[in-house]
């Protein structure tokens, strides 16, 4: 397991965090239960196994197929693993979120602040600003994220050429940061 997720729920068994905006929730595991393991090997058992196979989810969106997951076959010498946020509908595929997990949640608490601000909220909710759909500036700032993005490392997961648009922008936001 990646060492700051491991942190994490030495900490918290599991988590809901801005359920009342647009929550992300940290899958339960505690001496009793352990849903991360069964929900990881019935992900990599059901029919979108093959997406799901090099990575470790450990959290998501409440009520929708869309999950966050560390990818272990990338992790970096202290082993710490990137996270990508999963859309398992139809075909399925993976946008990269960070480049460990302490910096999707500095990412995602970003987010919420800019979605918070934005003008649509209060009549459109957290359709206002989707992450990380719309949000390509914020992860711009994860220097480690850019290089892995730039380098490939996400290319097989992306969503065709749409996704490969979207890393377009992250890039070019990078640019603009730098």
């Amino acid at each position: 397991m990646d060492p700051q997720l491991a942190r994490i729920y030495s900490m918290i068994g599991r988590g809901i965090f801005a359920a009342d905006v647009d929550g992300l929730t940290v899958f339960e595991v505690n001496d009793q239960t352990n849903d991360l393991e069964s929900w990881n090997r019935d992900m990599r058992e059901g029919w979108q196994g093959a997406l799901f196979s090099p990575l470790f989810v450990f959290g998501g969106e409440p009520f929708l197929a869309h999950y966050y997951a560390t990818v272990p076959g990338l992790a970096d010498e202290q082993g710490r693993q990137p996270v990508v946020w999963v859309d398992a509908y139809e075909s399925g595929y993976a946008l990269p979120a960070a480049s460990n997990v302490d910096r999707l949640f500095e990412t995602y608490s970003r987010y919420l602040e800019e979605l918070v601000a934005h003008e649509d909220f209060k009549t459109e909710g957290s359709a206002a600003l989707t992450f990380p759909w719309r949000t390509p500036h914020l992860l711009a700032r994860d220097e480690q994220l850019v290089r892995l993005i730039r380098e490939g490392h996400f290319d097989k997961w992306l969503p065709g050429q749409e996704g490969k648009d979207w890393t377009a922008r992250v890039l070019a936001a990078h640019q603009r940061l730098t």
